[in-house]
């Protein structure tokens, strides 16, 4: 091969290079403008439809009243019982899935071999792929007559079972995020610690844990979006009765609960009771909003004070 002919071969490498190049910068960019005309698409629909809830229902009563019945003849909008009803099972699977979530963290990052932390943390992650009805009839057919027999008054369809089993289906989305964010520790600080007459707890819960604490948070975010946004687990295992209470023993209804309630087909389009469907998924959207800015502020300040 002649000099010509490779030099006529490495132009054509280099003019192909920036074309495959331009090409991938372009499938990226297009890819972002599609999420972000995406969401403001669903954030324009909830609007419009919101919008028009309100022209037929008043703030006063959707936001004063503590009864939520609009397919009964007494219609009442107050969104209170199904806020109630989210946090409530929200709560538990957190109080669940966050101790057992950033042990198991903890003892894969600080205590477990490298060949066990390989081993254990893709099994854990296994349960993030069981699908979600299987939760729900586990929590109903399996969990809730367990609880039944030392629970005193918990009725057929109740708040905890499934906030319990929302809390095992998210402890892998905490302990594998926390895991990631403290096996990132600098070996530095640790060893500084160490250096300065630290024992292997102190480490932990004065460096390695405040130095991830922004993974950690990030994590728990994540989970509690995941655990308010569920829905097969508690329309399966929670009831369909919505009601101001903060007792996990009885029926309950959540706000995605509802929407698919509501959503089953037998609701006439256009409707009240059709509109409150996106009243409520805009109601789930400002508060997931809302719980995301200020966690974010938290993760700021207390990564600043270290």
């Amino acid at each position: 091969m002649n000099r010509s002919e490779k030099g006529r071969k490495a132009d054509f490498r280099t003019s192909a290079t920036p074309f495959r190049e331009r090409l991938v910068e372009f499938g990226l960019l297009g890819s972002g403008i599609l999420s972000i005309f995406t969401t403001a698409a669903i954030l324009a629909v909830l609007a419009l439809e919101t919008v028009g809830f309100f022209q037929e229902v008043t703030l006063a009563e959707f936001f004063g009243d503590t009864q939520w019945t609009p397919l009964f003849s007494e219609k009442h909008f107050g969104i209170w019982p199904l806020i109630a009803g989210t946090f409530l099972t929200s709560l538990i699977a957190i109080a669940v899935a966050l101790p057992l979530g950033l042990l198991v963290a903890i003892y894969l990052s600080e205590f477990a071999r490298e060949g066990l932390r390989k081993a254990v943390k893709p099994a854990l992650e296994i349960l993030a792929g069981v699908p979600t009805i299987v939760y729900g009839y586990f929590a109903l057919v399996f969990v809730t007559p367990l609880l039944q027999s030392f629970v005193p008054g918990l009725a057929g369809f109740n708040a905890l079972s499934p906030g319990i089993v929302m809390g095992i289906m998210i402890i892998p989305m905490i302990s594998s995020l926390s895991e990631d964010a403290l096996h990132a520790v600098p070996a530095s600080l640790k060893e500084g610690a160490y250096a300065l007459g630290a024992g292997r707890l102190a480490t932990i819960f004065r460096v390695s844990i405040p130095s991830a604490f922004s993974g950690i948070v990030a994590s728990v975010i994540l989970a509690t979006s995941r655990a308010i946004g569920e829905t097969m687990i508690v329309a399966i295992a929670a009831g369909q009765q919505p009601r101001l209470t903060l007792d996990p023993r009885v029926p309950i209804e959540t706000m995605t609960a509802y929407i698919v309630q509501i959503s089953l087909g037998d609701t006439p389009t256009g409707t009240i009771e059709y509109k409150t469907i996106f009243v409520v998924g805009a109601s789930l959207f400002v508060i997931t909003f809302v719980m995301n800015i200020l966690s974010r502020r938290m993760a700021r300040r207390f990564r600043g004070r270290i």
